[in-house]
Order: C-alpha cells, then structure tokens, then sequence
C-alpha cells in the first residue's frame, strides 16, 4: 500500500481507468469532452489521407483489395451492375451476329441453318447467353456449325465469363471471411485497473473468447499513443510506445480457453512510472490492445 501512496496519493483506493482512457472512475473536477479516438472499438483506424497525389491509381492498381475494403452496400452494387452490363454486352454480340447473318428474318425458316437456331430477337437471343453461361441449356436453342464466329464468341464469353465469377466471387468469399467478423466474438473488458498485484504496481485489463473454437497461437500486444517532443525539439504527435505485456516472460502468449487478465507491470521501464494521477487525468494517451491469433476452424489468422 505504501508503494500506491507513494505513486497516487492518499486516494489510492480507487484506480480504475475509463474506458476511454482519459481518467479514473471518481468524479472529475469538471466535465471533460470526450475526445475522438484513434482506435475505435471495433478496431476502425480513425485515419483519413489526403493530398498524397496519384491516390486514384494507386487504389485502382490494387483493385481487388479497394473492392474488398469496400462497404457492402457498394459491394453489393458492383457485384449487380457488373453481371448487369456483361449479360447484356454479351447477348447483344449474339444479336448482332444474328441480325448481320440475316437470321432473325430466316429464323422460321425450318431449310435455313442459323447461326443460333431459335433465335429471332433480342429476348431470345439473352435468353441463349443465360442458357450458355449458367450451363442450364434447356436444347431448344443451339448454337450450328454453320457459324465461325459464333464459335468464337462462344470461347470468348467462356472465358470472359469465368473471369468475372473468379472476380467478384472470390471478391465476396474473402469479404464474408475477413478476420474483423471473427473479432466480434473477442470480448474486453469496459474498464482497466490500476492496483497492486503480487507486490508490484500493476495495469490491468481482461480479455476473452465467446465461441468454443481455440485460438491457436494467440499472442496479445499493447501500444501506447502519446505525444512527446524529443530533446531536439522535434514534436512527435502520435509517438507510439510498446506497453510490455509479459513479452520477456512469454505472458504474453495466451491459451484463450477462459477469460485471462492481461498484466503490465508499472516500474522503471514503464512510460507510466512517472505519472501520478493527477497526471493521468490530464494527460492525452491511448492504450491500443491488439490480439492476433489463428481461427482454429479456419486457419485463418485474425
């Protein structure tokens, strides 16, 4: 007790962080504003770049990633509008095969061999490219022999169409999977604490897992945000400081079977040790918590 004396005073009792990490759960003396957070809870980088120059290419370059960071409702968008225009585009081309041959004049014509039998106007010829690209062929319309360039199309829509399932489904399955939907189920707790703990000052918090399913190779890290200066004068505004969390003594590597309170001693090596609470209810910092690990079902690290 006498070390809490010593680092907060008389009021040692109550040492609770808010969540936000601007003060202790006693009444302030005045009521602060809540300050926008660089980490959001649902692990969202309050983070906007701008007058970089060139952001357009860059992001259309890597265009499978934008699609994936993409919202779903211009995920779903994209996802419409694309199977849209290529259905479209290519049921024209077998219409305008159609309509160049003279088929849609001669389609009735039971001694005329078309391009594509049955196909008299543009509904029927879109119906022909569903039939074709969902592999339904119902038989009624047929693609003859009597059509070189028909073939050709043919080979091109296959190709052209399995580009675009590869695309956007695969756009889609890596969306639904992506490991922040994992994360839901990753619990913290509201609030940290600062009390003692076998003989030593100690910052406290607790994490858990709601699903059955292990994380395997679980491993926990703290980062401290804060802005300093540095003896040269230069002014650091986001300074980022590891909090250590059990590294040295492998703590840090979790069995996430049951709810584990995560530990950071405050000593010498600390950036709190200077701190009082005075000091911590002023101060402006950030303490962001990143767990990764394995989704044992998955495989995949989240």
């Amino acid at each position: 007790m006498s070390a809490l004396r010593k680092k907060f005073g008389d009021d040692y009792q109550v040492v609770t962080t808010s969540s936000s990490g601007s003060g202790f759960n006693q009444p302030p003396p005045e009521k602060k504003k809540k300050r926008q957070r660089f980490v959001d809870k649902n692990g969202r980088c309050n983070v906007q770049h701008g007058n970089l120059g060139g952001e357009t290419s860059r992001y259309l370059s890597d265009l499978f990633t934008t699609l994936v960071d993409l919202k779903w409702r211009w995920n779903l968008f994209i996802f419409i509008l694309t199977y849209t225009v290529a259905w479209l585009f290519m049921a024209s081309m077998w219409w305008f095969i159609a309509y160049i041959r003279g088929d849609l004049n001669k389609a009735h014509n039971d001694k005329y061999t078309p391009c594509v039998a049955n196909v008299y106007n543009f509904p029927s010829a879109f119906l022909f490219f569903i039939e074709t690209e969902a592999t339904i062929g119902y038989g009624y319309r047929y693609i003859t022999d009597k059509c070189p360039e028909g073939i050709i199309l043919f080979l091109f829509q296959s190709i052209l169409g399995s580009i675009v399932d590869a695309f956007l489904i695969g756009c889609m399955f890596i969306k639904m999977s992506q490991p922040k939907k994992r994360a839901e189920t990753l619990m913290f707790s509201e609030h940290a604490a600062i009390s003692m703990r076998d003989g030593k000052l100690t910052l406290m918090f607790r994490v858990g897992n709601l699903r059955n399913s292990h994380m395997v190779s679980a491993q926990i890290r703290c980062k401290l945000l804060k802005s300093r200066q540095t003896p040269e004068g230069e002014f650091l505004p986001l300074d980022q400081l590891e909090l250590d969390v059990g590294f040295s003594t492998g703590a840090d590597q979790l069995f996430l079977v049951s709810p584990l309170t995560i530990c950071h001693v405050i000593d010498t090596k600390s950036p709190f040790y200077d701190l009082s609470q005075r000091s911590m209810q002023t101060e402006q910092f950030e303490i962001v918590v990143i767990l990764e690990g394995i989704v044992e079902t998955t495989g995949k690290q989240v």
